[in-house]
């Protein structure tokens, strides 16, 4: 799994509809997080999507081919359903990167990535994508955690049914037939005409929340806004956000976006190593600590949804990095009234076609053995969580390498 990565800075960077359209698909899972974050936990907008769009051009440039940046998860659906403060949110930040920095620098990383059988990989890639397509299906009818906190299917329309039919299920349905028959077509790519679409509903049917106060000008984010985080916000960062991230970043964001990416892009993307990973994310969330947004990470979920979607190289990051800084440079504090008008459904959409490409991986799975392993990770993931299931599968892998354990 671990084989010698070819060079890759000869990779050609690639600008056009399709690496466009790819670079929109994990808006599902970026968008959703990121403004529950900023309404919820008081995050500043600037800051957030500025790091986001720069990171996403260091990632595009370094790595070369098409390559996820998004919300850790654990960090952030822990933080939007408790609360917590803007400063534990900065403080996990620089506890994340000193300890990605650690085990990347170090080559420890690559260790325990080599100790990691395949089948717990398979399982972790399907439990990801099972629960994007889940989350997928959450936003188009309307209960995902972020849609109940504003008690509203979609939050950001003036209308919220056509009768007895929901709105945002509607339009769901709409967008998924369309992605459907659109999947393959290289001249209307399917996500440009998801988010196109998306776009043209909410203009005309949303509430243009904050438009109003829209006027476009230079801002440049504020070197941490919320002071430096005191020794209580360190030590409730670490044991109540930080920790309990570190499987799931190690089994999905590090081990299984690398073994993705090697799918993908064999000969390519041989820069996408544990590693490279490892320290990418790092700084990440270094340059999040410094102005103000949240805990970064990549994602074979977000890299599944980049290439179903037609992203191959790191043009598609140059593409929405570029979108993202641009709109936080001109629109600073009030980005968040451009991004309302995407529904919720639309993003809804984007995500499960990403979960359901990302459970694709499993198809080389053919021993009883390794099938069982990655179907316990998924049991157990749904049952309790990701890492608790990454775990378990590594314990089983290992069992069931002796000739006494049959299935």
């Amino acid at each position: 799994m671990n084989a010698a990565a070819p060079e890759t800075t000869s990779v050609p960077l690639r600008f056009n509809r399709l690496e466009l359209a790819g670079s929109l698909g994990d808006l599902g899972t970026l968008l959703p997080l990121a403004i529950g974050m900023i309404l919820i936990n008081g995050l500043n907008p600037m800051g957030v999507f500025f790091s986001v769009g720069l990171v996403y051009l260091m990632t595009g440039l370094y790595f070369r081919v098409t390559c996820p940046v998004e919300p850790m998860k654990v960090i952030s659906a822990y933080a939007i359903a408790t609360g917590v403060t803007a400063t534990q949110i900065q403080a996990s930040c620089l506890i994340t990167f000193v300890f990605l920095i650690l085990i990347g620098a170090t080559g420890l990383i690559t260790v325990l990535s080599r100790l990691i059988p395949k089948p717990v990989v398979r399982g972790v890639q399907l439990s990801t994508g099972l629960l994007l397509a889940s989350q997928g299906v959450k936003l188009m009818i309307g209960t995902s955690q972020f849609q109940q906190l504003r008690q509203a299917a979609e939050p950001y329309l003036s209308l919220q049914s056509l009768g007895p039919i929901p709105l945002g299920l509607l339009i769901g349905i709409i967008l998924a037939g369309l992605t459907l028959f659109l999947l393959n077509n290289k001249r209307l790519p399917a996500a440009l005409v998801v988010v196109g679409a998306g776009l043209l509903v909410g203009m005309f049917l949303g509430t243009g929340e904050g438009l109003d106060a829209v006027r476009p000008g230079l801002n440049l984010p504020t070197l941490m806004p919320y002071g430096f985080p005191a020794n209580a916000d360190f030590t409730f960062a670490l044991l109540v956000l930080v920790i309990p991230q570190v499987p799931m970043t190690i089994g999905n964001a590090v081990i299984a976006t690398s073994d993705l990416s090697r799918q993908y892009f064999p000969q390519e993307g041989g820069r996408v190593t544990p590693k490279g990973l490892c320290i990418s994310m790092a700084f990440a969330n270094l340059l999040s600590f410094l102005v103000g947004g949240m805990a970064l990470c990549h994602g074979a979920g977000g890299l599944a949804s980049r290439y179903c979607f037609g992203a191959r190289t790191g043009g598609s990051n140059l593409i929405i990095g570029l979108i993202f800084i641009v709109l936080a440079i001109l629109m600073g504090q009030h980005i968040l009234s451009i991004l309302f008008l995407f529904p919720m459904s639309a993003l809804g959409v984007l995500l499960v076609f990403a979960g359901l490409q990302l459970c694709l991986s499993m198809l080389d799975i053919t021993v009883r053995k390794d099938l069982f392993v990655a179907a316990s990770v998924v049991g157990i993931t749904l049952a309790s969580n990701l890492a608790v299931g990454f775990v378990v599968g590594a314990i089983l892998a290992y069992v069931f390498r002796s000739e006494k354990f049959n299935v």
